[in-house]
């Protein structure tokens, strides 16, 4: 098994490196015989990781579902591959079948300054301190995540738009949806609360990206700034 030509991958021009090819261009420009070198680290003196990859894939003619059938012993047959790097692979192509066998669980849709109250009240609900929450939706208005912004004391946050709208965009949010709490249990914007709601919509209409609402939260219940017409 040491018959195979190779060279190291530090030897390797760094764009064509498992690992700096991943950062570089991301997961999906990497073949499955790159994605294993990583997996594995290293090679042997005489073969590079990437070339011992490509001799265990070429094992199982190139079948992902073949690799996986493999145990421990199986792999140890392969010089430069030991218990521990067999184990890697092994946990790797387990981890892609539970992945297969997990149905993705089905995001909330938001419809209305109800269904946001409801979202935040696991972040909120009893907070003594001040929270400033960004929903971001998909084109279905399904929630994507929930991302907290900044966090203050009793009386206030400081929030900075680029901040906001830069999370919004790097995750190719549709629309986004504005959220934080009063400890006060006053549901009343304040001046700050409606200038920053302003400058937030202004800036997401030149950007393309809808604020839909502004919910200021309390214990007792919330304000909607889409409800009372003044978004």
């Amino acid at each position: 098994m040491d018959v195979y030509s190779s060279i190291k991958i530090s030897q390797l021009a760094e764009e064509d490196r498992p690992r700096e090819k991943l950062l570089l261009k991301g997961k999906s420009a990497l073949t499955d015989a790159e994605l294993i070198a990583i997996l594995i680290g290293s090679g042997t003196p005489s073969v590079s990781a990437v070339d011992l990859s490509k001799y265990i894939l070429a094992s199982v003619n190139y079948d992902l579902r073949e690799l996986a059938k493999l145990s421990i012993q199986d792999l140890k047959r392969f010089k430069g591959i030991g218990e521990a790097k067999a184990i890697s692979i092994i946990a790797a192509m387990e981890l892609g079948r539970r992945r297969k066998d997990t149905e993705p669980a089905l995001k909330p849709t938001i419809a209305c300054s109800h269904d946001i109250y409801d979202l935040m009240k696991p972040e909120l609900l009893g907070e003594q301190i001040e929270y400033f929450y960004l929903i971001l939706l998909n084109r279905g208005n399904r929630v994507m995540r929930k991302q907290l912004i900044s966090q203050g004391g009793t009386a206030g946050t400081v929030v900075d738009p680029k901040v906001v709208f830069k999370i919004a965009l790097e995750h190719l949010a549709q629309s986004i949806i504005l959220v934080h709490n009063h400890p006060s249990g006053s549901i009343s914007p304040s001046e700050q609360d409606i200038r920053l709601t302003q400058r937030l919509v202004k800036i997401g209409r030149e950007l393309d990206l809808t604020v839909l609402d502004h919910v200021i939260f309390a214990d007792s219940g919330y304000f909607s700034f889409a409800d009372d017409g003044t978004l």
